[in-house]
């Protein structure tokens, strides 16, 4: 007997009882597929282009796809991975436009469709994401320790005989490696398998792409286009530097993040050479990050999110830009906080005065420092939505 799953209230709101048509994009593995079929009451039809035979049929001829999508006019088509075949989206869009059929498109790379098909059916579909899951959705079930070390993939948390750590090791190995492969974008698989782990140095980092070229012995063009495909495939992101209304003299890089923070600490090496300590504050980072993005973006609070760092080596992990709150966040993997740990968050007050300041530790209790709100990893990743649509200035 398999195991059951656990199910998870997830955050995403889809207009399901609407016409329009729906993009929907996410990782491979963060539920989409799950929550589409669990959230679809009336009849659908589900087209897996993941399943071999299906794939075939419709790459040799895309028409083929009224074959299996019945005559039902209200009923939902889920076409899961469109991306395998960007051609289907011309026939996707014939049909809404000829027969007024709604579709649900779900994808794990918007590569390929921007390269194919860059109109992405010219505005009459919506594009929602979907992210892995949150410490909001995982309420009782999120526990720091886990998060750090195994991330918030819904398979670690709603299978109960999973091996976790052969499951991401899986993920890795099958998805960032096997799938490139498969799909053309990369032909020399052991140059981008070293670039993906050495890539996990620069975690929660500024971006240097001349150094990550010379440590990975590839050309910088190369390793910026290795790093374009996983931002592309959803597995990784670039955070910007806020520089609005600057008063000093800032960096201009990114910040480089893997999407989950459970990916990033199985692609680090954690040898004896390895900084084991420097690994666990970028998983921090990571966690935070990654529901920043997702609580943002569920709740359409349209933050703008950044980092600042100024040439002179002052840096806050994450500045919040929003219509009526500014907000500063500083991570700190350690179970004590001191006054002296606020200083970066401090400079950024004295250039933005407006701005609200957090800085976030792994201890049980809230203080406030000279005006920075002290608050526990666990306490404001479980109210995180309540912190970002606070409108007053006390905690």
């Amino acid at each position: 007997m398999g195991v059951k799953r656990k199910k998870y209230k997830r955050l995403l709101d889809l207009p399901l009882s609407g016409d329009h048509s729906i993009f929907l994009f996410g990782p491979r593995g963060c539920g989409k597929s799950f929550w589409l079929k669990e959230n679809l009451k009336s009849p659908f039809v589900y087209i897996d282009l993941l399943d071999t035979e299906i794939n075939f049929d419709l790459q040799v001829n895309p028409s083929r796809l009224k074959r299996y999508i019945g005559t039902d006019k209200d009923a939902w088509i889920v076409i899961d991975e469109v991306q395998k075949i960007p051609a289907l989206l011309d026939e996707v869009h014939r049909l809404i436009e000829n027969d007024r059929r709604k579709f649900i498109l779900t994808g794990s790379s918007a590569r390929k469709l921007r390269k194919d098909s860059s109109n992405l059916l010219a505005g009459r579909a919506l594009t929602y994401k979907m992210y892995p899951l949150t410490a909001v959705e995982l309420a009782e079930d999120f526990d720091i320790a886990k998060s750090l070390q195994y991330g918030h993939m819904p398979s670690i948390y709603d299978n109960n005989g999973l091996d976790t750590a052969k499951y991401l090791e899986s993920y890795i190995k099958t998805y960032l490696k096997e799938e490139v492969q498969q799909e053309g974008l990369s032909r020399n698989i052991s140059a981008f398998a070293r670039f993906l782990e050495i890539a996990s140095f620069s975690q929660a980092s500024t971006l240097n792409i001349s150094e990550i070229a010379r440590e990975a012995a590839l050309k910088t063009t190369t390793v910026s286009n290795y790093f374009d495909l996983i931002e592309d495939m959803l597995i990784s992101y670039r955070l910007p530097v806020f520089t609005k209304r600057a008063k000093r003299r800032m960096i201009a890089h990114p910040k480089f993040f893997y999407f989950d923070s459970g990916i990033y600490f199985n692609l680090r090496p954690k040898s004896i050479l390895d900084s084991i300590p420097e690994a666990e504050g970028a998983s921090l980072e990571t966690l935070i990050y990654q529901d920043l993005i997702a609580i943002n973006d569920y709740y359409d609070l349209k933050y703008k999110i950044f980092y600042w760092r100024t040439a002179y080596g002052n840096e806050v992990d994450f500045i919040l830009l929003g219509t009526k709150k500014l907000i500063a966040i500083e991570a700190k993997h350690s179970s004590r906080v001191h006054r002296k740990d606020t200083k970066s968050l401090k400079s950024f007050k004295e250039d933005y005065p407006e701005a609200d300041l957090y800085l976030i530790y792994l201890g049980s209790t809230r203080q406030d420092i000279d005006g920075v709100k002290v608050i526990p990893a666990t306490d404001f990743l479980l109210n995180l939505d309540k912190f970002l649509r606070r409108t007053e200035k006390k905690v």
